[in-house]
């Protein structure tokens, strides 16, 4: 019976996920702040959304980049900048403020989140 309590332990733990960065939960990444950056993609009217947690930028490549994984373990792709948003207020970060600049002739949309205590 231990052994069988034991196994479904293990089960549930490896298929019950947090939302997680590179397999780290978000909420466990030790930052206080955040930047959600958002780029044009060309004629498209939608955005490239990425999280900037201050990670060492060579240690990921373009082509890989974070993984950041809902709590069912799928790769979450952000519709809009509100979007992202909406996804870090759920994981404990505040927004505190916004601003745009431009990158490669496109206009970038940068929010600032602070990590709640």
């Amino acid at each position: 019976m231990k052994k069988i309590a034991l196994l479904f332990s293990i089960i549930i733990s490896s298929v019950s996920f947090a939302q997680t960065v590179n397999d780290v939960p978000i909420k466990d990444i030790n930052v206080d702040y955040v930047q959600i950056i958002g780029t044009g993609r060309g004629l498209s009217t939608k955005l490239n959304v990425r999280l900037d947690f201050g990670q060492d930028t060579k240690s990921f490549s373009l082509k890989n980049g974070l993984k950041i994984k809902d709590e069912r373990g799928i790769a979450v792709k952000f519709n809009s900048m509100m979007d992202a948003l909406n996804f870090m207020s759920s994981n404990g970060f505040d927004f505190q403020f916004a601003y745009t600049s431009k990158e490669n002739d496109d206009d970038a949309i940068y929010y600032i989140l602070k990590k709640r205590k």
